[in-house]
This record gives structure tokens, sequence and C-alpha cells, in this order.
């Protein structure tokens, strides 16, 4: 049978000379070279970590999780992981030590690898869920796990997989408190993958600044299974620096941001900034929020560049862009553009009927990136598609007489920080574990540089003191950063409506600033 594991495809398009040049890790204060890494570094690298896991004896389908800060060894690592055939489960740099017990205690991972200062708290967590092994991955590429691959063979034959078996599990924000895991198949990252290297014109001659996380899809998957896929070099930075990423821009063709990114290279590199620094540039992507038409227009005229903006989510990859070729359209700010080839995107109404153009609706999705579920939640599945197979993502919005898509809205309070999904149960039900709070309420507030700032309105218990400060604090022991709230509001009583229901509609007009 044809090996269908997505490594193996990868692996297929390195090119011929494998001691050719495949990631410049950059500085990521200065932008200059730290460490070059060939074709053949990573093929051994990758063979070391699927050796190195396969000589556990990990039973089939074993997943290993890992929290550790963005280093080219920690892509080497996922790449391993690939490569062994086991499931990758990439974790939020910033969740704290609650999030991660449930996350482990969820997905039961067999091996968990976490940066060295995390090791005390991580490792008591993974005895308690009879985790097989622990190892270490700092930002600078060393830790146990280097340590012990460095005794494996370089050379490994690529394990046997199917286009549907688990390649990956991402965890997003429960709408209730609950992270859900959503199962990402070969097929369904390879499909994505095969699909945005025509469409955005990708060529072994472009060369990525690759400036993302490397723990969501945006950066993991999108960003880098098109660099590899398309045999293309790789700029990469630990750490996004807008005067470090404008000094590699010269010998670059794309850059891929979330709007905040694109926000902080106008605001704070804005002499660099230029069209001349921007001319061997071919494509800029954003992605992962809503893009302010502001930024839009301002970054055209400051570069000569469009950016394009597209759409996607952790369980279906990249479902929509704006079109890359002129022949094909404009890139209109404001939209996401067309449904990718081999998408479909459909908007029905609340009855489950389709609306008509222009027609505002929840937007539902199907195509062979779509995934396949959420991890151990039969019943979550059931909800969340149509008896006839589709997606339901949970966005508003409407599609024009063009086919071009815009978001309007998102269901379910849904609030994105720099490009993080909030899920606002999930801080309420942090806030309520304070023993002097009685009730919140917790709001997305416009912000111009984080698209959206988490806002939370309290009420405290009879007779109870806390401050600001001191609820905020509270949030950031217990939350990853990004969902800790920015600012709270106490307040004497939340407004409600007569069933009860917080009216979070009229806590923003009051009390949102711009």
């Amino acid at each position: 049978m044809n090996n269908e594991n997505l490594f193996a495809a990868l692996r297929a398009a390195f090119p011929d000379d494998l001691d050719a040049t495949a990631i410049d890790a950059a500085d990521s204060a200065t932008g200059t070279n730290l460490k070059l890494y060939s074709w053949r570094d990573i093929e051994q690298a990758t063979a070391r970590i699927a050796n190195l896991l396969t000589s556990m004896n990990l039973p089939a389908g074993s997943r290993v999780a890992v929290q550790t800060e963005k280093s080219v060894e920690a892509l080497m690592l996922y790449l391993g992981v690939l490569r062994a055939g086991y499931v990758y489960l990439p974790l939020n740099t910033a969740y704290q030590a609650a999030e991660i017990e449930y996350f482990i205690g969820n997905a039961e991972p067999a091996v968990v690898v976490c940066a060295p200062k995390s090791l005390p708290w991580v490792q008591p967590i993974a005895d308690v869920a009879k985790v097989a092994k622990v190892f270490t991955l700092d930002e600078n590429g060393q830790g146990t796990l280097t340590e012990a691959a460095a005794t494996q063979s370089t050379v490994h034959t690529v394990a046997t997989r199917k286009a549907d078996d688990l390649a990956a599990i991402l965890y997003t924000s429960g709408t209730t408190g609950r992270s859900k895991g959503a199962m990402l198949s070969h097929r369904n990252l390879l499909s994505n993958a095969q699909t945005l290297l025509d469409y955005w014109g990708w060529s072994s001659k472009d060369v990525l600044i690759h400036a993302l996380p490397i723990f969501h899809v945006h950066g993991l998957f999108v960003a880098s299974h098109c660099a590899l896929l398309a045999g293309a070099r790789m700029i990469w930075f630990a750490k996004f620096d807008p005067t470090a990423v404008i000094k590699r821009l010269p010998e670059a063709t794309v850059f891929m941001g979330v709007p905040t990114l694109y926000v902080r290279l106008l605001a704070n590199a804005s002499p660099q900034l230029t069209c001349e620094a921007c001319a061997n540039m071919r494509l800029f992507v954003a992605g992962s929020a809503p893009l302010l038409i502001e930024t839009f227009n301002e970054f055209h005229e400051r570069t000569g560049h469009t950016i394009l903006e597209r759409y996607g989510m952790s369980e279906t990859c990249m479902l929509t862009s704006n079109p890359y070729r002129a022949a094909e359209g404009e890139r209109r700010g404001g939209t996401v553009g067309f449904p990718l080839p081999g998408v479909s995107v459909r908007v029905a109404d609340d009855k489950g009927g389709t609306c008509a153009v222009d027609e505002i609706g929840g937007i539902e999705v199907r195509g062979p990136n779509v995934f396949g579920g959420y991890w151990r939640m039969p019943e979550k599945n059931k909800e969340e598609f149509t008896a006839d197979g589709w997606f339901k993502t949970g966005d508003v919005g409407k599609i024009d007489a063009r086919g071009y898509v815009t978001i309007v809205g998102r269901s379910k309070d849904l609030i994105i920080s720099g490009g993080y999904n909030v899920y606002p149960p999930e801080v309420e039900l942090v806030l309520a574990e304070h023993p002097a709070v009685a009730a919140s309420a917790v709001i997305g507030c416009p912000d111009p540089e984080w698209g959206e700032r988490v806002t939370a309105m309290v009420v405290l218990q009879p007779g109870a003191a806390a401050s600001e400060d001191d609820l905020i604090a509270f949030c950031r022991e217990r939350l990853a950063h990004y969902k800790a709230p920015r600012r709270i509001r106490l307040l004497p009583d939340l407004p409600r409506n007569a069933m009860g229901k917080v009216q979070k509609a009229d806590l923003r007009r009051e009390l949102c600033e711009p």
C-alpha cells in the first residue's frame, strides 16, 4: 500500500541537494544569523527522534504532548513524531499547571516534552496520569530529548500510515470552559497544504519569514507545511521583533502573521518599513483574527503590498483565501476571500436552510481538510456536524454575489486576542474560584493592537474586598496570559434579562471604550 503518512509527502519534496540550507535560524532581537540547518539536518534529526520513539515500544496511536519554546529542534520534534507514526499534541507555552493537568489527563499522552524550567510541576502531573516518559527541550534546542535522540541512528524508514489515521490533536478553548481536542488526520493536513501550495503560488525559490508560534495551525501547519512541501528556505525567528524581521525582508518572499504583528510592524518599525524593504516580497498573509481595514489600507500605502487575508480554524486548517493571482480577483479588505479549491462553504439560517446572497447566517463547511471530530466527545460531534455532514464553524458571516466570504461576527461570545481564541466561560470559571467574587461576565473590547482585549465585569460578595489588580493577578496564576483579563471593572450588579441571562451586549455598549 502507498504510505500516506504526511511526513512521507514532506520528505519527498526535499530538494536533491540535501546540503542546501533549509532553515536559517535568526537572532530574534537583531535578525542576524545564528545557525544554518540543511535539509540533511532535518532528515537526520527527525530520523533520530523517530527511532527514539520507536525504541520505546509505544502503543499504536500514542500521543506525544509538547509544551516547549519555539526552536528549530521543536519543529524537528513535530516532524519526528509524524515520521514515527504517532500523534502530535502541541500545547500553548502560556498554559499554566491547571490547564496542562486537564490536557494530559484528557489526551493521556504516552510521552510529554516540556521546557526544563517547567519540569518540577509537569513531572508530578505526568506521574499521576501515568505518562511513560517526560523529556525536556529548551529554547536553544537542548534538553534530555536532544541527549536521548543523539544516541539513535540517522537512518529510519518512515512509518506507514493511512490517510485517515490521526496525525495531530489541537485543543481549542471550550465554550463551556472545557477544551476540545480537534482530531486532524494525515489527509486533513496534507490536502490543505497541497491546496495552499498551488493557490498561493509557492516554489522552491521562495523564502519564508517564519515568526509565528508553532503550537497552533497558522505557524505549525500553514507556514511550516507550505515551506517544506515547496522545498523552500525558512528564516526562523523564535520570537517576533518588528525591526529584526524588517531587516530580513529584502532576502525573503513570503511573510505570514496575525493582525497584531502587522500592527506592530506599522507602529514600531515605521521608518524601516518601506517599499524598498519589501521589494523582493511577493506575498503577505494575515489570519487567525480579523484584520482591521485601517491596518489593511495603511500597510498597502506604506509598502505597496496588499495583504492577503484568509480564514481557517483549528478544526479545518484553511477554508477560504483572498486571491493570490490578480486574474482570479482582487484582494478585498474586510473579507476572507473565496472558498479554497476542494472546500465547500455555505451560510445557513437558524432553521437549517441556506441563506441568500449577502444574507447573514451561520457558516458551515466541508472538505478533505475538515477534521473528523473532537477527541472523546461523541455527543459534541453530533451537535457540531449537520445531518448531511457539514461542520458548523460557530462563525457568522455572508457570501456576496461574487463569492467573497465575509465574517461579520462570532457566535458563543468568542474573543480573539492577538490571534488566540478566548472563550469567556473559561475565564468566568476561574474568577468564580476567587472567594470574593459573587458573579462575573467576560467580554471582548476593541483594542488597536490585540484586536480585542479580555475585559471582565465582576460583582463582589457582600462585605468582601478585592481590587482589580488582585483579581487580574489571580487569573494570571491560573490561565494563559492571553486569556487573563487585561482590565477588570467592579460593578454592583450585572444586567440580566427576565430569564436571568447576563446581557453582554449591554455591557459592551456601556463599558467598551475605543
